[in-house]
């Protein structure tokens, strides 16, 4: 059998996760893997996440990959993956999910409670800088992009970080980030970590902490050892609390970068969904939480739409551009 190509981006993240993938994948399949970094337009493109036209960016090359041959099997930060299916493609398996809450990253290893007033702390995200900005009003919130070590370096003195001059923009510049905590954990930067932020202070974005592996809807049956190693490394409990996030985003036709947090979780007989949407300055919100005990796909999809439901009744399309264009 010819190695298993598996697509990733080429940042240091993602290259790590997908390397735990590929260990993972040949251990349970007994084939070799070759990983083949992608260029997608979120790493090409330059401003703000926000305006890059909406979901897709950093999954459209990688799908088009699995599609033409390129390679057999893409992973995806699912947090990043558009809702709407790709004919031909199968979302094939969704391992056990990380931390997914964020974490807040700052100088002199000071709380959200702590900064000063005033003080800066970047993020790329509205759905974070309105939650920010709910919590703290005061903030000032600076848009930055980059990967997980440059965003990391506009604080001066965290752990790991160069000794560098306070530059405007690029370095040192800010008193705090804030970063999702599983990709802190992949790269092995958690010292950098002062505070999680908790889903009351910060829902996180659907699907943020897990991954996705998506490969040729061919090659996801049970009769094929690449099928069959995918499967096995699905997880039922996060599958069912991403496929709830997923449905809610779907419902609302809500874009990657709209201010909408939401959480599922399986605990016991139940499945429970947490989700908020909130206004870009932090000053109104919608937060809204339920649950079922149909422990399905089915169930989990009906769990999203309906709380998806509630909210647009309650008036979430009101607070904010759903679309995420960031207008």
């Amino acid at each position: 059998m010819a190695p298993v190509k598996i697509g990733t981006r080429g940042s240091r993240l993602a290259l790590g996760q997908t390397g735990q993938i590929a260990d993972v994948l040949t251990a349970v399949g007994g084939f070799e893997a070759e990983i083949v970094p992608v260029k997608t337009d979120g790493d090409v493109l330059t401003g703000p996440l926000s305006q890059m036209g909406g979901t897709g960016v950093f999954a459209a090359a990688l799908r088009a990959a699995v599609l033409d041959g390129g390679v057999d099997v893409a992973v995806h930060s699912l947090k990043d993956l558009p809702t709407a299916a790709v004919p031909g493609l199968t979302l094939a398996a969704v391992p056990v999910r990380a931390d997914p809450r964020d974490a807040l990253c700052s100088r002199d290893g000071l709380k959200l409670a702590e900064l000063p007033a005033g003080a800066s702390v970047g993020t790329g995200s509205p759905r974070r800088a309105a939650q920010l900005l709910a919590a703290r009003p005061d903030l000032k919130i600076v848009d930055i992009r980059g990967n997980v070590d440059t965003r990391l370096g506009r604080v001066a003195g965290l752990p790991g970080n160069a000794p560098a001059e306070v530059v405007p923009g690029k370095t040192g510049d800010l008193d705090a980030v804030v970063l999702a905590a599983a990709g802190l954990s992949r790269i092995n930067r958690l010292d950098t970590v002062t505070e999680y932020l908790e889903a009351d202070v910060m829902l996180p974005a659907p699907g943020q902490g897990a991954l996705a592996l998506e490969c040729r809807t061919a090659d996801a049956g049970p009769a094929g050892i690449l099928g069959q190693a995918l499967a096995a490394v699905d997880d039922v409990d996060t599958r069912l609390a991403v496929t709830a996030e997923r449905a809610l985003l779907a419902r609302l036709e809500a874009g990657c970068s709209a201010p909408v947090g939401a959480f599922a979780f399986r605990k016991g007989s139940m499945l429970y969904l947490e989700a908020m949407v909130c206004s870009l300055d932090g000053k109104r919100s919608l937060r809204l939480k339920k649950a079922t005990d149909g422990l399905s796909n089915v169930g989990a999809t009906l769990l999203g739409i309906e709380l998806a439901e509630e909210l647009l009744a309650g008036g979430a399309a009101d607070l904010a551009d759903l679309s995420g264009s960031g207008k």
